[in-house]
């Protein structure tokens, strides 16, 4: 067990902060530890985090990380990393094929996980994580960021109002011309577009219409234009809701795309301004007339919610976060598979 898993009390008054450390030293790890810097300087967060600790497969590249961004250790090798006792909560920053094995073995050691979406690589992997959060008591959440923004909320608060009237139907998409890097098209890495991007607009969907307002998905169709590689290229899905509400949902790693979501309703319509980091959402009428702009608070980098999220849920003995519970990422896990399925995909990763 983790040194302040259920500490709550104990947190509250004495000098302590959760030591954060980042399993993995690519890109979006980078962009973690320029979170956890600007927590430790700012006065809503210093009293909670503390960047800590970064790990590598290379000790070399692990400190030049360390020296980088200020942290105190720096380990050449992941069973270092969660052997040592200081390590409160490890960010799993490395490819979807590594997560549950690398989530395993934290939380065996003791310590807690925030997994970079996309989970896990299935959902039998998703279950079987999870499974060891329940056995060793240890937090272990998804870090899908857009979870955890104050612009779901505000979203909710929107459509909940009527505002648009009934919502009808649902748009969303996210692509990126990200098809040169490695880990993107390898079967063996858990590539293509669905895992990496597409998880985005169907958890804008599912927070949007689906499973935040009761909904249940009745059927769905979907295609794909696969790579050279055999991963998709990319894809979009339709979804029907158990009450005839309807979603769309495409994702590319070829292309470029205005990353929107659009929700429409009786009365008028709602469009987000990037689904995958919301930067404003306007609200327009029946007659097409921007009713209002709604801006989204001020962020460090945005990741500081999830960070956040996760060290107080740890601290308050939690397996999982409000934002993003066990059931919900088994959801998106499970769609995720159908819509592969439907494909016919199937990579050597889930043998």
């Amino acid at each position: 067990m983790s040194r302040l898993n259920g500490t709550r009390a104990a947190f509250d008054t004495n000098d302590e902060k959760v030591n954060v450390a980042i399993l993995g030293a690519g890109r979006i790890a980078h962009t973690m530890a320029d979170t956890l810097v600007k927590m430790a300087a700012d006065p809503r967060y210093a009293d909670l985090i503390h960047p800590y600790a970064v790990a590598a497969r290379d000790l070399g590249r692990a400190q030049a990380f360390a020296d980088q961004w200020g942290f105190d250790q720096a380990y050449g090798s992941y069973e270092d990393l969660v052997a040592d006792p200081a390590v409160d909560l490890v960010y799993i920053a490395t490819p979807h094929s590594l997560h549950a094995e690398q989530a395993i073995l934290c939380m065996k050691a003791g310590k807690n996980v925030l997994v970079e979406k996309s989970f896990t690589a299935n959902a039998d992997q998703a279950r079987e994580t999870l499974d060891v959060a329940c056995e060793t008591g240890m937090l272990c959440a998804e870090a899908i960021w857009t979870r955890y923004m104050p612009s779901r909320r505000i979203i909710n608060e929107i459509l909940d109002s009527g505002e648009i009237g009934e919502v009808k139907s649902v748009s969303a998409n996210l692509c990126y011309p990200v098809s040169d890097k490695a880990r993107m098209t390898d079967p063996n890495t858990a590539g293509g577009a669905l895992l990496d991007v597409g998880v985005y607009p169907l958890n804008f969907i599912d927070m949007a219409v689906g499973a935040d307002h009761g909904r249940a998905i009745d059927h769905m169709d979907t295609s794909m234009v696969a790579h050279e590689s055999g991963v998709d290229a990319q894809n979009s899905t339709t979804l029907v809701y158990d009450d005839g509400v309807m979603a769309v949902s495409a994702s590319s790693m070829v292309a470029a795309s205005d990353r929107g979501g659009y929700v429409w309703g009786t009365k008028g319509y709602l469009v987000v301004h990037n689904i995958n980091n919301p930067e404003g959402i306007d609200v327009y009428g029946a007659d097409h007339r921007l009713a209002r702009h709604v801006e989204v608070p001020e962020q460090l980098t945005g990741y500081e919610y999830e960070v956040a999220d996760a060290a107080n849920a740890l601290i308050d003995g939690k397996t999982e976060c409000e934002a993003m519970p066990h059931k919900d990422t088994v959801r998106i896990m499970e769609l995720m598979d159908s819509i592969r399925m439907r494909w016919g995909l199937r990579f050597p990763f889930e043998d």
